[in-house]
């Protein structure tokens, strides 16, 4: 869960950690976390309690009588997995519950040690195979590896998975604006000149205006009083705001005024900049020369192979300047298995490049064929691509992990549910499968919503159960009414068996 971590942390025995910052009383913090553990039991054991640094004892208590502190906790859109990150401490040893994740200890350390080798830059350009069974938590620890480098999984795109950082340095000037005058020239069609009187706290200077800076300021509706900041190299004005000392000039300013103190020193300084960007956007605005605006259309059209070369080597080039910083993307696969022998081929060539991205792989197959080909392999993917991977494996959830499984969605989901419609759910999921109770908690909340009800009975899962078929009673409905269907295959397979035998 997202919660801001200050600095100081106090960890209390057998419950929270609560954080504060230096203001914090250490011993107030101790108190509170005892409190909170006494009153909420083994809800909060390993949880996080942020503590604002006041002595209010009162009202934190008063936030502990809620099961879900909704005051410390983000809006976000919800997904699937958007509640999911690797939960390992600082060891590297994966907590049995935390950050969303439950079990798949191995699983989660072995994604804990590949994710370390990232951020030191000790792996790059390698393929990661996460195998299981259906409903093993795959996606979920590939989306956590993603969430945890700080980078969003790409899918089906290598060049758009290797981000470069770009440093440049560049002069700008910036100061209160204390006069604009500006000269037009009596026939009305000549060129405008002017001035621009700059100051700091420390020195004053006036400059010569042309036509297009001008035309600038009177685009950013620059006038006295007003902070600017100009880019030398490129003429770009940027308005910070008005001066302190201007505060009086109007009884009343608008809500988008911002106050902001005189700059200090001298008028022109050197300022670092950073820029972001994916190799395929560097492709794309090198690809023709009006690439910049094929960002924007969608329409790259094809990039030539040397045009990505000559890249590779300036961004090497710059790499060894100290220009550029390369940021290891994830990309990601999910059923790797439906993948031909061809893009295994593409897969195999693009692993061996310079700028390749950390490939995570994920199957729920064992040992079957080939696409394109007649030949079986584990997990439907060639020898030699397997040969260049480093298999994670999964293992099915016991019903008391995937108890808390349906008790952090329901958290996410904002849907109270009580304990004995949260064991049926845990029951249906593991006679069925995880993601169909997953997905039953949704529709519940809404059957509880119907009925004006606050909080989701054992009568509300029934409900849904019966009207939404898991994958093993639909099967059982087919085999039953199998010759009321069209092109029914079963019937004529026992026929052809039957002919065979007799």
């Amino acid at each position: 869960m997202p919660y801001v971590v200050l600095t100081t942390q106090i960890r209390v025995e057998n419950g929270p950690t609560v954080v504060g910052d230096e203001q914090s009383d250490p011993e107030l913090m101790q108190y509170l976390g005892a409190q909170l553990t006494t009153q909420l039991g083994n809800d909060l054991q390993g949880g996080l309690v942020v503590s604002h640094p006041c002595s209010d004892l009162q009202f934190f208590l008063s936030l502990a009588k809620f099961r879900k502190f909704e005051m410390l906790l983000e809006l976000k859109e919800l997904s699937t997995f958007s509640h999911a990150w690797l939960g390992m401490d600082d060891t590297l040893d994966p907590r049995a519950v935390s950050q969303g994740m439950v079990g798949q200890v191995a699983a989660r350390r072995g994604a804990g040690i590949i994710l370390e080798m990232i951020k030191e830059g000790k792996i790059a350009g390698r393929a990661v195979l996460i195998a299981g069974q259906p409903g093993t938590g795959k996606t979920a620890i590939a989306m956590g590896m993603a969430q945890a480098l700080g980078t969003d999984k790409t899918i089906y795109s290598f060049r758009k998975s290797i981000g470069v950082r770009i440093q440049e340095e560049t002069e700008i000037i910036e100061g209160e604006v204390v006069e604009i005058q500006i000269d037009r020239p009596v026939s009305g069609t000549g060129n405008k000149v002017g001035k621009l009187t700059l100051k700091s706290t420390d020195m004053e200077t006036t400059y010569d205006l042309g036509q297009k800076m001008i035309e600038s300021l009177s685009k950013e509706k620059v006038q006295a009083g007003d902070i600017i900041c100009i880019d030398k190299a490129t003429g770009k004005i940027t308005k910070l705001g008005r001066s302190f000392t201007r505060a009086r000039d109007y009884d009343a300013t608008g809500a988008q005024t911002k106050f902001v103190q005189c700059p200090e020193g001298e008028l022109q300084k050197r300022k670092e900049v950073t820029h972001t960007v994916t190799l395929h956007e560097i492709d794309v605005m090198n690809s023709r020369t009006q690439g910049f605006l094929a960002l924007f259309s969608g329409d790259t059209g094809e990039i030539k192979l040397e045009v990505r070369e000559q890249i590779n080597a300036k961004v090497a080039e710059w790499r060894e300047e100290g220009k550029a910083q390369i940021i290891p993307g994830v990309l990601f696969i999910d059923e790797v298995h439906m993948l031909d022998i061809e893009c295994f081929s593409y897969l195999n060539r693009a692993l061996e490049s310079d700028l390749a991205p950390i490939l995570i792989m994920a199957s729920n197959r064992g040992i079957t064929k080939i696409r394109g080909t007649n030949h079986t392999s584990p997990h439907g993917i060639p020898l030699d691509l397997l040969d260049r991977s480093v298999i994670i494996s999964t293992s099915p959830y016991d019903e008391d992990e995937t108890k808390k499984i349906l008790k952090i969605r329901c958290e996410e989901e904002d849907v109270e549910m009580s304990d004995d419609a949260l064991l049926v759910l845990t029951k249906i999921g593991v006679e069925t499968s995880l993601r169909y109770a997953i997905q039953l908690i949704t529709a519940a909340s809404l059957v509880c919503q119907k009925r004006k009800g606050t909080e989701v009975t054992i009568a509300d899962v029934k409900r849904v159960y019966t009207l939404f078929l898991d994958e093993a009673r639909s099967s059982q409905f087919l085999n039953e009414y199998q010759s009321d269907f069209m092109f029914n295959e079963l019937e004529a397979e026992k026929e052809t068996k039957a002919m065979d035998t007799s």
